[in-house]
């Protein structure tokens, strides 16, 4: 049997990683895909993280020598017995075992905190939002699902924001691919549908060719799609730009480019067809599809098969 294809999706707290890593598994069949979360790992549960005065951002506040180990494991197509935090109670549940499947999604705070993390991954996402839409996700979330209060959220995200600058964001700079949902304006932040994505595509891994939009007649999948060469920390990178607003007659073109390149990756491709592609709950509790999210979770589908098409 082949190894395990794993990818690390990291990024800051309410950054989307769960909802990014949900629909990938989706995308591909739950039953072929592997989820672990690297929170599980924490070393002490929220009443100790309180006494001690330290946050679960923080390196010393986790296993990472666990989780360094975990990753190899998987690698190697090995089980683990994985712990569970469980972020309702605030505690530690049984740990489990997982046995790796075909693709492996490790998601969290810290997987690419150390140099034996990062050469575990076939592919390294991370999430970028914009902060002022992570606060907003934020604070959704903990006061509808984990039970805080909105000046319990805001004050939790103004104690930790040194060590998300410390140890989160640094980590941006290991990642593969750089994926930033974004509002087209700021009367738009709270509806997800309106998100724009802006994805980095750094020379790091194979890329899809985006000729078409390079084409010499121009852009004809519009102006909501547009790839541009740009440069990140220094160095050369694609950037590949989708506007909530593109038509689905758009969106199938670009989708129909990474379909062709792959083998097997057709039977993911249909937005008419797939209808858990990109499916987002809106501000009512309403399922919706973004065809941003869609794409990205299209495209990240895409470098893991062709990751395990190299392999």
């Amino acid at each position: 049997m082949r190894r395990p294809i794993i990818i690390g999706i990291v990024g800051d707290s309410a950054a989307g990683k769960t909802t990014l890593t949900q629909g990938i598994a989706q995308v591909l069949g739950e039953d072929d895909v592997t989820i672990i979360c690297t929170d599980d790992y924490h070393r002490y549960d929220r009443v100790q993280r309180a006494e001690l005065g330290i946050s679960a951002l923080h390196p010393d506040c986790n296993y990472l020598d666990i989780i360094e180990q975990h990753l190899s494991l998987l690698r190697d197509g090995q089980a683990i017995l994985k712990p569970i935090y469980n972020h309702s109670t605030g505690k530690f549940d049984p740990p489990e075992y997982i046995k790796p499947n075909k693709y492996v999604i490790v998601e969290g705070l810290l997987g690419y905190s150390t140099r034996q993390m990062q050469g575990n991954y076939d592919v390294k996402v991370y999430l970028a939002p914009p902060e002022s839409l992570r606060q907003t996700w934020k604070v959704r979330r903990d006061t509808r699902k984990r039970g805080y209060t909105e000046e319990q959220v805001l004050e939790q995200l103004r104690r930790r924001e040194s060590d998300s600058e410390a140890f989160i964001r640094p980590q941006r700079q290991w990642a593969d691919v750089i994926v930033t949902f974004y509002p087209p304006n700021e009367e738009s932040e709270q509806n997800n549908l309106l998100l724009n994505v802006r994805l980095i595509l750094r020379p790091t891994i194979p890329h899809p060719h985006f000729s078409a939009i390079l084409s010499a007649d121009g852009n004809h999948l519009g102006s909501a799609i547009r790839l541009e060469l740009d440069r990140d920390m220094g160095k050369p990178v694609d950037v590949l730009e989708i506007d909530g607003h593109a038509t689905v007659e758009q969106v199938r073109e670009l989708e129909k480019m990474l379909c062709n390149e792959v083998p097997y990756l057709g039977q993911f491709c249909s937005l008419e067809g797939n209808q858990d592609i990109g499916k987002v709950i809106g501000t009512t509790g309403e399922t919706l599809q973004s065809y941003p999210l869609a794409l990205t979770q299209l495209l990240i589908t895409y470098y893991m098969l062709k990751a395990s098409h190299l392999e």
